[in-house]
């Protein structure tokens, strides 16, 4: 239904006879699910930001059309992180501009609205040295490496301009922040240590209110979920669940003793799955199964990028001799695809980004990002050309 089509007031029918009453405007009921200056779809309205390491220009592809848009510019552009419909680009000096790239989608939990706009440049948004950045309907949080969250106005920020919410300022350490549940759980460090040791809720302004008792030591890495918020610690992953207002934590240990370079210490994953992907080390790969509470170890050979399809999908391995490479659940290699010169896995940083039926992968010496169907023992689908040199891609809309 395209919404633009919908107009707000409707004029009521009236006699026009000499000494009727003259019409009223009555207002029309606004439509579920609408959004103001966005156009409603009937699927996902998928796309990539794209940053050009080289220049700093960005562009947003649109996955269907296949169009490329032209959104700004970063000078030095080192990193691209996501929260589902911004990207968050982090300059050479540390800076970080918003990309909104106009695709995006509302989950209602028994249903899903798809929406497409314009793509635009947001602006600056404060602090520097973004470590990780994560929206709700209602925040957007901005984590810094010194321990700060700016929690940011998600409806101001839909509309084009940053306003913030609040703050947690926190010892310095790699700070994460995740809107879940209507709060924010947050990571909370001892002094003097680079990272932290635990996460603490906090309400949508800032303020703590609660304690996960259960420990995170040496916390590394995160992932939201359906089953909850994951984090990567020392000893294995603490899931933090929520049901009627109260948080909870509980720990998936590790199957058995893992040396500090085997830990798992940054997830990937679809959105919305619940199977979670992470190094484990140079040459294997961990997946964790959060419904099942599970790890699993994974010999692959020598990683550059991975990713997990999710439940009964996948996993995903871009291997460093350029090979994308499939294993199913029991690590048992499924196929493998020459795709990337080997020097382009060194050079830059491609990565795997997935969604419900294609897998996006970047070639950041040149302008392509492959498009992968992995249901079909890797095809490549497509071969887009996205202008420059595709040297950071994320996808949203999804």
């Amino acid at each position: 239904m395209k919404l633009k089509a919908v107009t707000a007031v409707v004029a009521a029918l009236a006699l026009v006879a000499c000494g009727a009453e003259q019409p009223k405007e009555v207002a029309a009921e606004v439509p579920h699910g609408y959004v103001e200056g966005a156009e409603e779809a009937a699927e996902a309205q998928s796309r990539l930001i794209v940053a050009d390491t080289g220049t700093g220009a960005v562009r947003v592809v649109d996955l269907i059309t296949e169009e490329v848009h032209e959104v700004g510019r970063v000078e030095g552009v080192r990193a691209v992180t996501g929260d589902g419909r911004f990207g968050y680009l982090t300059a050479r000096d540390g800076t970080i501009r918003v990309i909104d790239s106009g695709s995006w989608m509302v989950d209602h939990g028994d249903h899903v609205h798809y929406y497409r706009a314009k793509a635009r440049d947001v602006g600056v948004a404060p602090g520097k040295q973004l470590s990780s950045a994560y929206s709700d309907p209602a925040v957007s949080a901005l984590s810094y490496s010194d321990g700060t969250t700016t929690l940011l106005d998600r409806a101001a920020l839909d509309k084009g301009s940053v306003a913030e919410l609040g703050k947690i300022t926190r010892e310095p350490h790699t700070g994460i922040a995740i809107p879940y549940g209507e709060h924010i759980i947050a990571t909370v460090a001892d002094a003097g240590k680079p990272l932290a040791r635990g996460v603490r809720v906090h309400d949508r302004q800032g303020k703590a209110v609660a304690e996960i008792a259960q420990p995170c030591p040496d916390l590394q890495g995160q992932a939201v979920t359906r089953r909850g918020v994951v984090f990567g610690c020392a000893d294995g992953a603490l899931l933090v669940t929520e049901k009627d207002g109260a948080f909870a934590g509980v720990k998936i240990p590790y199957p058995r003793s893992v040396t500090a370079a085997e830990r798992a210490t940054a997830f990937f994953h679809r959105p919305g799955g619940s199977t979670l992907a992470a190094r484990a080390g140079e040459s294997a790969v961990w997946s964790l199964d959060v419904a099942r509470r599970g790890w699993q170890y994974v010999m692959t050979g020598p990683v550059a990028a991975v990713n997990a399809v999710g439940e009964g999908g996948p996993l995903l391995v871009l291997s460093r001799d350029g090979k994308l490479r499939s294993f199913d659940g029991t690590g048992k290699e499924q196929a493998a695809i020459p795709l990337l010169p080997p020097e382009a896995t060194t050079a830059e940083a491609p990565t795997i980004q997935v969604d419900t039926t294609r897998a996006y992968l970047n070639n950041p010496l040149s302008s392509e990002v492959y498009e992968i169907d992995y249901n079909d023992n890797l095809r490549r689908a497509r071969t887009l050309k996205v202008g420059g040199k595709a040297g950071h891609i994320v996808e949203t809309g999804r």
